[in-house]
């Protein structure tokens, strides 16, 4: 009978281990997701190249709006599969914008991360959590895919497994 206690435990701390890392590291404050429907919350924050840039200066146009941080290993498993969407002529043609929002941590080491892999897309910095916590952000990461008219139509917590679920979640985002 012990045994067969021990040997739930054992699956039990194996599931909730498997659910933890699929879903994404533990991250800001808040209690919800922003809403989903209304208006994206507008903020400024800096690129790892000196620029500030505003969620509303991509009006217009779609934008898949990613909270990350290099320290969490299902943010770097997804930043491959973002930067081929990101270089797809098929979104570029549809405006597309990535803008992928580190949570906490330095200009050089986002910026270094970046380099080291040879992505491309926009990183911003939040160094003050600012801005995640604007999103109600918990876990990291999180998506936000946004419409040209600036409302959140979806929302993904934790990493995405395939290039194919990034891509249905933008056909839905720029189909509506």
């Amino acid at each position: 009978m012990k045994r067969h206690i021990k040997l739930l435990a054992v699956l039990v701390l194996a599931a909730v281990t498997a659910l933890v890392s699929m879903t994404g590291c533990s991250g800001g404050g808040g209690s919800d997701i922003a809403a989903l429907d209304e208006e994206a919350p507008d903020f400024r924050l800096e690129t790892t190249d000196g620029r500030e840039l505003s969620l509303s200066d991509f009006k217009g146009k779609p934008v898949l709006l990613n909270f990350w941080a290099t320290y969490c290993g299902p943010c770097r498993y997804e930043m491959p599969l973002l930067q081929q969407v990101h270089v797809d002529p098929v979104w570029t043609a549809r405006g597309l914008v990535i803008l992928a929002v580190n949570l906490g941590e330095s200009s050089a080491t986002a910026s270094g991360f970046m380099d080291e892999n040879s992505y491309s897309f926009t990183v911003m910095l939040d160094a003050t959590g600012e801005v995640g916590a604007r999103y109600n952000t918990r876990y990291i990461p999180t998506t936000y895919f946004i419409d040209k008219d600036g409302i959140i139509r979806n929302v993904k917590i934790g990493a995405f497994q395939s290039r194919a679920q990034i891509d249905q979640m933008l056909l839905d985002l720029v189909e509506e």
